[in-house]
């Protein structure tokens, strides 16, 4: 069966790869970003795919970007609310608090507005998936990045809330959280955390594998894997439930 499946910050990192192998399943892909350039490269990689330029803070760009999906599609099946950024690091009495909004905004406001839009139609379909992008900084916490790690304790609250909304419609919701994904993104963040805490790069990448069971990173093909086992029905009874995808984080503390 092809599915309807819509990707948040589809147009790279996790999205990129989420939004690759939902398409190789067969499935309808509809993707937003804010990277006007990385969603026109999608657009032409993915031929039939839905691809729109949107910032998941702005209400306005984002309605233009569900209306057309819900006049296209008529529904939707599935619905990664995935988009993220890391926020700055430092301690909490040197951060910008327009640099805390700003965190706030894309990982939790973002995420809002995405899953109000999918309870209504999978509300009245009476049938759907939801999975939301958290992280485990959303489940330990993570000195120097208090921004990112509210934002994402607060995916978590998300998703047990919406789990008790909607399971009585048939609708599920699950979150994913990565720990360290290999790419670009983390690249930065590890540059910035070493910026913050006065450590050299190499140190804090090594912290990062030092502080899990398997002593490994994690691939955007280990998330992928886990996001389209949610959305079949091998995990048709599995909702409210939140999974690290990490090698098992013992500790984030530096």
């Amino acid at each position: 069966m092809t599915r309807r499946v819509l990707i948040t910050g589809g147009a790279s990192g996790i999205g990129l790869g989420l939004a690759r192998r939902f398409a190789a399943e067969g499935d309808r892909v509809a993707l937003c970003d804010a990277d006007a350039d990385a969603v026109a490269r999608m657009g032409d990689a993915l031929r039939g795919a839905i691809a729109a330029v949107a910032d998941v803070t702005d209400e306005a760009q984002m309605a233009a970007f569900l209306d057309r999906v819900e006049s296209e599609w008529g529904g939707v099946d599935v619905v990664c609310a995935n988009a993220g950024t890391g926020g700055p690091a430092g301690r909490i009495e040197d951060l910008d608090y327009a640099d805390w909004q700003a965190c706030i905004g894309v990982n939790l406001n973002g995420a809002f507005l995405t899953c109000r839009w999918a309870a209504r139609l999978m509300r009245a379909q009476e049938s759907g998936c939801i999975i939301l992008t958290s992280s485990t900084s959303g489940q330990w916490g993570h000195p120097y990045r208090s921004p990112y790690a509210s934002a994402k304790w607060g995916l978590v609250g998300l998703t047990k809330t919406l789990a008790m909304e909607l399971g009585p419609a048939g609708v599920r919701v699950n979150a994913v959280c990565p720990g360290a994904v290999e790419g670009e993104r983390m690249d930065r963040v590890v540059a910035m955390e070493a910026a913050a805490s006065g450590r050299p790069e190499a140190d804090v990448r090594e912290q990062y594998v030092r502080g899990v069971s398997m002593r490994t990173w994690v691939t955007v093909d280990d998330l992928a894997d886990t996001f389209l086992f949610l959305a079949s029905p091998a995990a048709s009874k599995m909702s409210g439930q939140i999974i690290a995808v990490d090698g098992h984080t013992e500790t984030n503390a530096p």
